[in-house]
């Protein structure tokens, strides 16, 4: 009896185990799948946005760049389709001992019923329940058989309902297990071909590079000219932004051109732009980060360091540029053989919106989150449209990636 109590002791501690570690490895494998699916149209996006039609006609600076984006997104995508098929694995593992346990369970409730019912059929041979009952010596005696009799039907019933049970569940996970190989067969084959893509990719990287050694005095003057081109770009926000921190102050009776003197309405627009930190919308309706922020090596030569004070976002031909928050526009850029953009103030952050062909704003106007600003501009050489996006705390600057939902 204590032998028999401790196995279904047993049982209920490795169902309760199995479940738990089911519901855990779902919820992963569910984000798992969120993130492959995720940059499986991040593929898409860059194919689309940086490579239809036009990868012959940009300068070899961004075919290496939107190239390095795709390679990488591929590696990306790998990692997780590989991730997914471990944890395929270890589900699998988990279901075919859940139904060698299964099996085992069923076997022993079998039997345990088949005993229940040879004896029933012996007693019910020997005696009927109504002379079991009047055999009593007494009404207390009468009173425990009956409860005897209708206890041991109940767990008749229960034992029979238990196989049942059991029986369902092992058929759930047949199906389970059989869904998680085709599953697995799926994910094998998509990282196969993946990894070929990759492979092709590589190569043509290469090729690119090889085409670049042959002319090294072009691409190093592609790198100093485009180099050249974000330098002029940062100093002018930079100084638009000091410009308005000084006379923003000097009619608040302060000096400081590095730091926003506050009103209250100010402060309260800047406690809610920070408080939106990683929620803030993106500065355009759709697209992909083709740059992020910070310095980053030439591909080429890795000696050669390159800094990005914002984010480039590349979208389609068409697209507008739009407000991350509510604020003030503070200035409206012009760089001298450059496109033009849109400086908003929010409390003591200004965010910048650069390479636009078309302004729709002017210095002083209030504007609302995602009110448009202007056209991004299309280069006509290669086809793309591209916004460079900045982001400031006073005069410091911030990773735009830390505070754009998913950027």
């Amino acid at each position: 009896m204590i032998d028999k109590i401790s196995y279904y002791v047993c049982c209920m501690a490795f169902t309760l185990f199995v479940s738990i570690s089911a519901t855990a490895q779902t919820s992963e494998q569910k984000a798992l799948e969120s993130k492959r699916e995720r940059l499986q149209q991040e593929i898409k996006e860059i194919n689309r946005l940086l490579f239809a039609e036009k990868k012959e006609k940009g300068t070899v600076l961004d075919q290496m760049e939107a190239l390095d984006k795709r390679i990488n997104v591929r590696q990306e995508l790998i990692r997780v389709t590989n991730q997914q098929s471990n944890l395929l694995n270890r589900q699998i593992n988990v279901n075919i001992r859940s139904i060698s346990k299964l099996r085992e369970d069923l076997k022993i409730l079998r039997n345990d019923y088949a005993n229940l019912i040879q004896k029933s059929y012996q007693n019910k041979a020997q005696s009927n329940r109504l002379m079991f009952l009047l055999s009593s010596e007494n009404f207390y005696q009468a009173f425990k058989r009956l409860q005897y009799m209708e206890q041991y039907a109940k767990h008749r019933k229960k034992q029979g309902e238990d196989i049942i049970t059991k029986t369902n569940e092992l058929a759930t996970l047949n199906q389970d297990l059989v869904l998680q190989r085709k599953t697995k067969e799926r994910l094998l084959a998509e990282n196969k071909k993946v990894k070929n893509d990759l492979f092709n990719e590589i190569e043509s990287q290469k090729n690119l590079l090889r085409s670049i050694r042959q002319n090294e005095t072009k691409y190093t003057a592609a790198i100093a000219q485009k180099r050249k081109e974000a330098r002029k770009i940062d100093r002018e926000i930079e100084r638009l932004i000091k410009s308005a921190i000084a006379s923003t102050n000097k009619k608040a009776g302060k000096s400081s051109r590095t730091k926003f003197v506050l009103t209250p309405e100010a402060k309260l627009v800047a406690n809610n732009f920070s408080a939106n930190k990683g929620k803030l919308i993106w500065p355009v309706e759709k697209g992909i980060k083709s740059q992020g922020y910070g310095v980053y090596s030439d591909k080429l030569y890795p000696g050669i360091k390159h800094r990005n004070n914002g984010v480039t976002i590349a979208t389609d031909q068409g697209s507008k540029a739009r407000a991350i928050f509510e604020g003030e526009v503070i200035a409206i850029l012009t760089v001298p053989g450059g496109s033009r953009g849109v400086q908003i103030k929010h409390g003591n952050y200004i965010s910048t919106y650069y390479n636009l062909s078309n302004v729709y704003v002017k210095k002083g106007d209030k504007v609302v989150v995602k009110e448009v600003l202007g056209d991004i501009y299309t280069n006509r050489f290669d086809g793309t449209t591209k916004l460079k996006f900045y982001l400031y705390q006073d005069s410091n600057r911030l990773n735009p990636e830390d505070w754009i939902y998913q950027l």
